[in-house]
């Protein structure tokens, strides 16, 4: 992780020096604390969340970014298409496999786009495309949560029930959702584990 954070920040670097223009002081700090502000918090909740789901890819993952679009998702998926125990070494395995290659068709998808960026700019920024865009994530999700929910529908109606009251009552509350997303976690758990004892499921 040390040796991803010194080359992200090593092309920087390396244009400044050779080039001799450096971002004035004063507008680096302020950018660099308005997104510390947001981000520090957001992925440190995130390893705590995510690393029991994806294991030992979880490095993997945070070097190369978007876990809860791509990442955990892709993990997740393939466990559960090969009907894999949650936590095992050949979910471990799996997962390692599912984020790489996640990983690898990201890169050769990016590649592709910066090539066709320019011909295609016109259809990418049509407004008949813009509400899928808007929805990615929600479809994404949207169709892991149907297999889970199916699933296990006892344990996912009480977190359901609180974040959909969360959303619709609080303005603006779009923005908290990586903070959201441990919340959920807590409140899964702990109803699943008051569902057991009771008996319910």
């Amino acid at each position: 992780m040390l040796g991803a954070l010194f080359l992200f920040l090593s092309l920087p670097l390396t244009i400044s020096i050779v080039t001799g223009v450096w971002p004035p002081f004063n507008y680096f700090i302020s950018g660099f604390f308005a997104t510390a502000i947001i981000f520090w918090p957001v992925t440190s909740i995130e390893v705590f969340t995510f690393s029991p789901m994806i294991g030992s890819a979880s490095y993997l993952a945070f070097v190369t970014g978007n876990l809860s679009g791509i990442k955990v998702p892709a993990a997740i998926n393939a466990q559960e298409a090969l009907g894999i125990e949650k936590g095992s070494e050949e979910a471990d395995v799996i997962s390692m496999i599912a984020v790489a290659s996640s990983s690898i068709t990201t890169t050769l998808i990016i590649l592709i786009g910066i090539f066709l960026l320019i011909p295609l700019t016109p259809i990418l920024e049509s407004a008949i495309l813009q509400p899928a865009f808007n929805n990615i994530l929600p479809a994404l999700f949207g169709a892991l949560g149907v297999v889970f929910i199916s699933k296990r529908w006892k344990i996912a109606i009480l977190p359901i029930v609180f974040m959909l009251l969360f959303f619709a009552l609080i303005p603006g509350a779009g923005s908290l959702v990586g903070i959201m997303v441990p919340v959920g976690v807590v409140i899964t758990v702990s109803s699943a584990y008051l569902f057991h004892k009771k008996g319910w499921i």
